[in-house]
């Protein structure tokens, strides 16, 4: 059985261009379905022409955007000394080493970004398995394994945003609200798009960026003219 669209979903994709657009023209139009009542949340998802089952393909890290993504995230940090206070002034629901590892390995979740010091991941990769499944155990991939923890603590909390393709190879990552200002998603739309390619594998051969599409929470998606 087929997915249930709302009466607003049909009424934007009857006025869905068809085919590839450049990006200001894909702003306007994903702008102007008006989905959904409230500020939504804008989304590009691109699909890339890399093996997802290789090591050397796989692409997942960290990037602010210049304009940040219209939300804040409740960031936690695994650190000890100095930098608990650091990370609480930085803006951290919660900072420290044993307690908060056992507060998160009882089954505490309520925040959105784990970051931690090189010399925490020791005693923090206990919490693979609870973080793990989750998308939030630290990583240096991922960019969440850092020395300087007051920065990362206000990058993350700010908005800055991680990414990891899939098993098909596609990378999503939200760049801003409806509510933005058409330069501004402009602009954050670009930054990721140049970030991308210029992380492309070097194994990776064929056409990369295989397509990309613009969407707004529950409305129909715009490709993309960016091959």
């Amino acid at each position: 059985m087929g997915k249930v669209r709302s009466k607003r979903y049909k009424e934007c994709l009857e006025k869905a261009p068809q085919g590839r657009h450049s990006i200001v023209e894909a702003v306007k139009a994903v702008k102007s379905f008006k989905a959904t009542k409230f500020d939504s949340t804008i989304n590009l998802v691109m699909h890339l022409g890399i093996d997802s089952k290789q090591a050397d393909q796989a692409l997942r890290g960290a990037i602010s955007l210049p304009n940040g993504i219209g939300q804040s995230k409740k960031v936690i940090a695994f650190c000890d000394g100095d930098d608990i206070i650091k990370a609480k002034a930085a803006g951290a629901i919660e900072a420290g080493t044993d307690e908060l590892i056992k507060k998160v390995n009882d089954g505490w979740m309520d925040f959105d970004v784990a970051i931690a010091t090189p010399a925490m991941m020791k005693t923090v990769s206990r919490l693979g398995r609870v973080l793990g499944p989750q998308g939030k155990m630290p990583s240096p991939k991922a960019g969440t394994v850092v020395t300087d923890i007051p920065t990362a603590v206000k990058e993350y909390a700010a908005g800055k945003v991680e990414y990891r393709n899939d098993d098909g190879g596609n990378v999503h990552v939200v760049v801003g609200k409806v509510s933005f200002d058409d330069e501004k998603l402009l602009q954050n739309i670009e930054a990721f798009l140049d970030h991308i390619r210029r992380i492309k594998p070097a194994s990776s051969k064929g056409v990369y960026i295989k397509k990309a599409v613009l969407s707004a929470t529950m409305s129909p998606s715009v490709q993309l003219d960016v091959l």
